[in-house]
C-alpha cells in the first residue's frame, strides 16, 4: 500500500482442496481495510510441487517480508513454501501442518476414534470431489445455505497426487507460526488440529466454526493474521 512501512508484511493467502481463492474474499477485505497488501494464490491443486511453485511466484512479487496463510491443504503448501527467505511467519487456518516426510495422505491415514469421515468420492481420472449433497454438512455447516451450495457446485478437482505430496523441510521448524483451530470441523478433526499446532509450537486460538471457518468467521481469521503480521513487524 502507499506509504506502507517496508517492514509491514504482505499477506499471501493459500486455499485448500476442493475450493479456490475466492473464499478468502471476506478475510481479504478486512485485511485490506486494515492497510495490508494481500495476495491470493490460485493453486491448481494438482500436485504439491505445482502448488508450491505457484505460491513461490507470489512470494517473489512481494515488496518485503511475507506472512503465508494456509487453509486445509493450503497448510501443506505453506509448510513447504514457507522456508523461502522472504517468509517471516506462517498462519494455519484449520490446516494440515505436516512434519518432514508427511503428506495429507499420511496425516489422514489414522483418524481419531469417532472422527467424522469426509464424504470424498472415489477418484475420477486422478482427481477427487466431495459428495455435493454432503458438502455443506462436512465442509461448510456454518456457511449460509446458498453460498455453501455454490461452493459445492463450483468445486475444484483435487489431485490425488497433491494429497501424496510430502514435505521436505517444514517452515514451522524455523519460522514463527500461528494456528486457528476450528472446533466444529468435520474435515480435519479438532484433536488432530490441536496436535499439529502443538507440535509446531504455534500460537493457537480456537474458534467455533466449520472447516470453512475462513468463509464463515472472516473477522476471527483476519484478527489472527493481523496478530501474526504485527508480531513479525515488531522484530
Amino acid at each position: 500500500m502507499t506509504g506502507q512501512a517496508a517492514s509491514t508484511p504482505t499477506i499471501v493467502l493459500i486455499h485448500g482442496g476442493f475450493v479456490d481463492g475466492a473464499g478468502w474474499e471476506g478475510v481479504y477485505n478486512m485485511l485490506k481495510k486494515d492497510g495490508y497488501d494481500v495476495s491470493i494464490v490460485q493453486n491448481p491443486t494438482t500436485s504439491l510441487a505445482d502448488d508450491v511453485a505457484v505460491t513461490r511466484r507470489m512470494i517473489a512479487q512481494a515488496a518485503g517480508p511475507v506472512i503465508l496463510v494456509g487453509h486445509s491443504y493450503g497448510g501443506v503448501v505453506a509448510t513447504e513454501a514457507g522456508t523461502d527467505p522472504r517468509v517471516a511467519g506462517v498462519v494455519y487456518i484449520a490446516a494440515f501442518a505436516p512434519d518432514k516426510g508427511e503428506s495429507v495422505q499420511s496425516l489422514i491415514s489414522n483418524p481419531p476414534p469417532g472422527a467424522a469421515v469426509p464424504p470424498i468420492l472415489p477418484p475420477q481420472d486422478g482427481f477427487l470431489f466431495l459428495d455435493r449433497s454432503k458438502f455443506r454438512a462436512s465442509f461448510a455447516a456454518d456457511v449460509e445455505e446458498a453460498k455453501a451450495a455454490f461452493m459445492a457446485d463450483s468445486q475444484v478437482p483435487w489431485g490425488v497426487e497433491a494429497l501424496a505430496g510430502a514435505v521436505t523441510e517444514p517452515a514451522w521448524k524455523t519460522k514463527p507460526s500461528w494456528y486457528l483451530v476450528a472446533t466444529d470441523d468435520k474435515m480435519i478433526p479438532p484433536p488432530a488440529q490441536r496436535q499439529m499446532s502443538q507440535r509446531a509450537g504455534a500460537t493457537v486460538v480456537e474458534v467455533a466454526g466449520s472447516h470453512a471457518v475462513y468463509v464463515s468467521k472472516p473477522q476471527a481469521v483476519a484478527a489472527l493474521i493481523a496478530q501474526a503480521a504485527k508480531a513479525v513487524s515488531a522484530k
